[in-house]
């Protein structure tokens, strides 16, 4: 380890708390590879240009709007190229650690991250007592519950009424189960388990490419690929998510997919 690793994680650190855009750009080419990508619970974040939007967002929503500080834990430990530590997220005013993540990163050979794998607790535990989420912890928390495949624990995010929108053609595809009107809370739990019937979670991989936030509403982009149990045949296809979250719960759902590839795969001709 040829790099001061407590300068290192000082640097991370200061780039979430940092106000200033342009200040905050360099210190990301400074911190990462070009190359370089960010795993969390939720998603990925490859390239300066991601890591800059996730960076700028997480800043605005949790230093600028929810008042609070990140601090290094002080337990840094590194060798050959890679670095363990420990960040912590506190109000600025002072007061109880309101989230905590480990990070373990391993470097390029100039000292910059070429991977980085974030750890911590579910993002609404970064909210103040009393207030609901904000939009990007729900839509966070949205992803990691997806990702852990449990219909009635990803349904408990969304409101009692839905304004829930597919970009299909027909609203009753006769090939692709999932394909129905939804309106409420329940409709979005059988959802998420037909899905699941029909396209296996172990066989299922999800990139997030970014997450937009403009107060109450955000959009998510990325690529999934996904096997089809009945055909055995895998799409591959980008999407586009729009959601609304009013008082800590979805409220809209308007995924924009490529339904073709999706209802191809389902027809063994």
């Amino acid at each position: 380890m040829r790099i001061d690793v407590d300068e290192f994680v000082g640097r991370y650190v200061a780039v979430w708390n940092e106000a200033d855009s342009e200040r905050r750009r360099s210190a990301i080419a400074g911190l990462w590879a070009e190359d370089g990508v960010q795993f969390t619970d939720a998603g990925e974040y490859r390239s300066h240009s991601a890591l800059q939007a996730r960076v700028t967002e997480a800043h605005r929503q949790l230093v600028e709007q929810g008042g609070f500080v990140f601090r290094a834990a002080g337990d840094t430990v590194g060798h050959h190229d890679a670095i363990r530590f420990t960040t912590y997220m506190v109000p600025a005013s002072g007061g109880e650690i309101a989230w905590t993540g480990f990070i373990f990163v391993r470097l390029d050979e100039d000292g910059r991250i070429r991977q980085e794998y974030q750890f911590g607790d579910a993002p609404a535990a970064g909210v103040a007592k009393g207030n609901p989420p904000g939009t990007r912890a729900v839509v966070e928390e949205l992803l990691r519950r997806s990702g852990q495949g449990n219909p009635g624990h990803i349904a408990e995010l969304y409101a009692q009424n839905i304004d829930w929108r597919v970009g299909w053609p027909v609203e009753n595809h006769p090939a692709v189960p999932w394909i129905r009107p939804r309106s409420t809370r329940a409709d979005v739990a059988d959802h998420f388990q037909t899905f699941g019937e029909h396209c296996p979670p172990a066989e299922s991989h999800v990139s997030i490419d970014h997450i937009m936030v403009d107060g109450i509403d955000a959009a998510v982009t990325g690529t999934s690929s996904q096997v089809v149990a009945s055909t055995g045949e895998r799409f591959v296809m980008t999407f586009a998510l729009h959601l609304t979250v009013e008082d800590g719960l979805i409220t809209r759902h308007h995924m924009y997919e490529d339904s073709l590839t999706v209802a191809e795969a389902f027809d063994r001709s």
